[in-house]
């Protein structure tokens, strides 16, 4: 059997984790075993954390929504459902920022839906 001399990967895959461990804390930076360790459970946090955000921000703007539309007398259940009934397609996002930024549009947008439930 010949002899396989791992230097150069073995250093270059250290080398890698210890980059992305760079920022972590003590020898969560410096020692490569438990760098590879915290590295790896950033790693599954950021891949959970990425499909947690756009979770986060639906209800953030359901939140907004809701808020707004209940200032006009009408809750956020029946807004959307009046919406759909007036064929008024604008995603939540558009309207929570309607609601902060130009409250005046959304009462009008709210309106026209009240406008098509009766």
């Amino acid at each position: 059997m010949t002899r396989v001399k791992r230097g150069n990967v073995a250093r270059k895959r250290r080398k890698k984790v210890l980059k992305l461990a760079k920022g972590f804390r003590g020898s969560q930076s410096k020692n490569f075993r438990i760098a590879n360790q915290r590295v790896m459970q950033a790693l599954r946090n950021a891949y959970r954390d990425r499909r947690r955000r756009k979770r986060d921000f639906r209800r953030l703007w359901i939140t907004r929504i809701n808020a707004a539309a209940r200032m006009h007398g009408i809750s956020y259940s029946q807004l959307m459902g009046n919406l759909k009934k007036a064929e008024i397609q604008i995603n939540r996002k558009m309207l929570a920022q309607l609601a902060v930024l130009d409250p005046e549009t959304f009462g009008k947008v709210v309106a026209q839906a009240t406008q098509a439930q009766s």
